[in-house]
């Protein structure tokens, strides 16, 4: 083995183990109650198997959309019936239905906030009437009681507030100041906890503050209601935050909602309903018209259409007949037909989409370094400005000057929460990786989804990638007297019954034509890039290239070789077949180009990207392709090392290079590429290798993650300008810049209002990239 392949077997066994090891911890977390995660990704792709807030920024953890792994069942007339088989009510006697799966975390974490926000609501709305009377002229409360009873009874309407429905806040603001992580929390617990103690030290103590500091009823001011009306509408900002989480992944949900809960299994001709974790590799499941396909298999008997739009984006359901295949929570047309379960559980194409969009939602992009380089700075800073807020109205300000430095400083703390910037990134990432999920394609990190904006080169496999990887025997040349055809075709039979590769499965489906039957092969060996060896009966074969031919030392006549170029000029693959060290003939195999290929790639040119076809076909073969495309360049006759090596040449000239591809032979370039892109139609290893997959295994998926890239990275762009531009803009005015000019200053509970609804609203911006159009071309 060559060093380079060396090197990626150890990066490929090394990036296996990772993936292992992370699936073991992740079924571990699930199993423990499920996977929780901090939605400002602070830790990365850190994940915690119970909930519970932030340690760095003290959010709520959210829990991770996971499929459900058993199915429960309920009564219709009596809900609290629950069971975990379907049978009968023990109430009523009526079937027990499947309970369709909601997300109980997420309802629970906002249910428990509303609760809280209407505790606070309640006792904070008293606070502020009463505190807003003390504007009236002749305060007909003060005929009640005077104004020190009433700062009384503020403190107590203030418990139920502090203690109680904002607790956290305070809980949260304290570990981020001993374990220095600063944040929000630090803020709102700093600015409503010294409002809330000086209001209490007020009444407790009146006597220590100077005169500027008490009223004409010789009572201090107070703060209660500062202190509550922002704890209240930064619960508000957390309640409206929660609900709209939910909405940031729903494309997840809808997903999960794609996985049907039962299946129709047959056994001994007899069919039974099952749950879905029933359901094991091999069994015979019947599919009825409009029921969504259980799990991963191939069509045993019938030919029906398929919606597959879930999962590629297309609209138009797809033909399938015996032996195609068909995949969880795709949707029947209106026949039945019998499947054989191939994949099942998390093996399934949707639960690895699932797990995909997970894993790339949790994922920091590049450009959220900056928001959190600047968030390392902030806090510490907006509490220095807050302090020299305070002393520059306490020398400067009208009096009571001291009054005035105290509610500004206050004002200062709360409007600059870095929530917003905190947001801006891990929320247009979480919405647009769920948005290419419902477009067909997978984005595996947040980093691959920023640098696809930047690409400027795409590298194409010709198999499978540009053509539609169903290649078709057309004819069997001989070059010997003494081989036939059938000869020939029976020794590329008994080569190819070994062979993965998309070319033996069409040899071997045209020896079926052909009912050519299949001879034990010794000694059988792929060469990458080249083709295969074996021996048949003690006699030495060869399947392959010219490079293969080369390699066994077999001679090629000229005219067989002059045969063999007129057809890949037209664009086919040619395979030669030698015996011993003479080539005794070749076979022709044609795969057409996918239609959407020439508008994809004419798509990207526009676009100013550079399309490049890679092949290890011969030079005749790729350049008739090349031409019928329009490319801007291609390479023939490439091994796996050279189209590694290729992409290393482009990266050194500065491009940043994007390469599709679809088989094993294209995993170590996939991994060299800036952007690996897999075709979901490929194998397992391509996918592993690739940062990208387009499940169509289309090249208008490129196109449509390329503007999908586009329109995260202008949306991630407009969240930070909003985050840093409000900061920015109402620091300086809740400082009272605006004072000396305009008389204007900020009150701290506008300035809390402001604060929530800040947050909220770099969230609505995220969720407008659910209903962006990834158009094709």
């Amino acid at each position: 083995m060559k060093p380079t392949e060396d090197k990626h077997a150890d990066h490929q066994s090394h990036s296996n183990h990772q993936h292992h090891d992370k699936t073991a911890a992740k079924l571990n977390n699930e199993e423990a109650g499920g996977v929780y995660y901090c939605p400002m990704h602070c830790e990365g792709d850190k994940t915690y198997n119970k909930p519970g807030t932030c340690p760095v920024c003290g959010m709520d953890l959210l829990k991770e959309p996971v499929l459900n792994k058993t199915t429960q069942f309920t009564c219709p007339m009596h809900p609290e019936i629950i069971r975990d088989e379907a049978g009968a009510c023990p109430i009523c006697g009526m079937d027990l239905i499947p309970i369709a799966g909601t997300s109980e975390e997420e309802d629970k974490t906002y249910k428990q906030l509303l609760t809280k926000f209407k505790i606070a609501a309640l006792f904070t709305i008293p606070i502020f009437m009463i505190a807003m009377t003390e504007m009236i002229p002749n305060n007909p409360l003060f005929r009640l009681m005077g104004l020190e009873y009433w700062n009384w009874l503020q403190f107590g309407l203030s418990l139920p507030v502090v203690f109680y429905a904002t607790r956290m806040f305070f809980e949260r603001a304290w570990r981020s100041i001993i374990t220095w992580n600063l944040n929000m929390f630090t803020l709102i617990g700093i600015g409503a906890g010294v409002a809330w103690l000086f209001s209490l030290v007020a009444l407790l103590f009146p006597g220590v503050f100077p005169d500027q500091f008490k009223t004409h009823h010789g009572t201090v001011y107070v703060y209660f209601e500062a202190a509550t009306v922002i704890l209240t509408l930064v619960l508000l900002g957390q309640l409206l935050e929660a609900r709209a989480h939910s909405r940031t992944n729903s494309a997840i949900k809808e997903l999960l909602k794609l996985a049907p809960n039962t299946a129709t299994k047959i056994v001994g001709g007899k069919e039974s309903v099952v749950s879905i974790d029933d359901i094991q590799k091999d069994d015979m499941l019947r599919v009825k018209p409009g029921e969504k396909i259980p799990v991963d298999g191939s069509i045993k008997d019938g030919e029906v259409t398929i919606d597959e739009s879930m999962i590629t984006g297309e609209p138009v359901p797809v033909e399938k007949g015996p032996g195609d295949k068909v995949s969880s929570g795709t949707i029947n047309g209106n026949k039945t037909f019998v499947m054989l379960a191939e994949k099942v559980g998390s093996e399934t194409l949707l639960a690895q989409i699932i797990e995909m969009v997970n894993s790339a939602s949790r994922s920091k992009a590049p450009i959220q370094k900056l928001a959190d380089k600047i968030s390392g700075y902030f806090v510490p800073v907006v509490v220095l400005i807050a302090i020299a807020t305070f002393g520059v109205w306490a020398v400067y300000g009208p009096e009571p000057s001291y009054v005035y430095a105290f509610v500004n400083a206050i004002a200062v703390l709360i409007i600059a929460c870095p929530c917003a910037l905190g947001l801006a990134t891990p929320m247009s990432v979480m919405v647009g990786v769920g948005k290419g999920a419902q477009s067909g394609v997978l984005i595996k990190n947040a980093e691959s989804l920023e640098k696809m904006n930047a690409i400027d080169v795409v590298i194409i496999d010709k198999t499978g990638t540009v053509t539609e990887g169903k290649p078709s025997v057309e004819n069997i040349i001989s070059a010997d007297s003494d081989f036939t055809e059938k000869d020939i075709l029976e020794r590329i039979v008994a080569l190819n019954s070994s062979s993965e590769h998309p070319l033996a499965q069409a040899t071997l489906d045209y020896g079926k034509e052909k009912k050519v039957g299949i001879k034990p092969i010794s000694n059988f060996e792929a060469v990458t890039g080249k083709g295969v060896t074996g021996e048949l009966e003690r006699e030495k074969l060869a399947l392959g290239n010219r490079k293969l031919m080369e390699h066994v030392k077999a001679k090629i006549a000229p005219e067989l070789e002059e045969q063999a170029k007129a057809a890949q000029k037209q664009g086919k693959t040619v395979s030669y077949l030698a015996a011993g060290n003479k080539a005794i003939g070749f076979v022709v195999i044609s795969d057409k180009i996918k239609a959407s290929s020439a508008a994809a790639i004419h798509k990207l040119q526009q676009e100013g990207v550079k399309v490049i076809m890679f092949t290890g076909d011969n030079e005749d073969t790729a350049a008739a392709v090349s031409k019928t495309l329009n490319l801007d360049g291609f390479e023939a006759q490439m091994l796996p090392e050279d189209k590694l090596n290729e992409i290393k040449k482009l990266q050194a000239e500065g491009k940043k290079v994007a390469m599709a591809g679809d088989g094993i032979n294209d995993a170590p370039a996939l991994s060299q590429a800036d952007i690996g892109i897999a075709m979901g139609t490929g194998t397992d290893v391509a996918i592993e290798s690739a940062a990208i997959t387009l499940v169509k295994g289309d090249l208008n998926g490129i196109a449509k993650a390329r503007l999908l890239s586009h329109k995260v990275m202008g949306n991630i762009k407009g969240n930070l300008f909003f985050a840093l531009g409000y900061n920015v803009l109402g620091i300086p005015v809740a400082a009272g810049l605006l004072y000396p000019f305009f008389g204007i200053l900020l009150s701290p509970m506008i300035a809390a209002l402001a604060m929530s609804f800040s947050s909220v609203s770099v969230i609505l911006n995220s969720l407008r990239l659910r209903s962006a159009k990834l158009e094709d071309s």
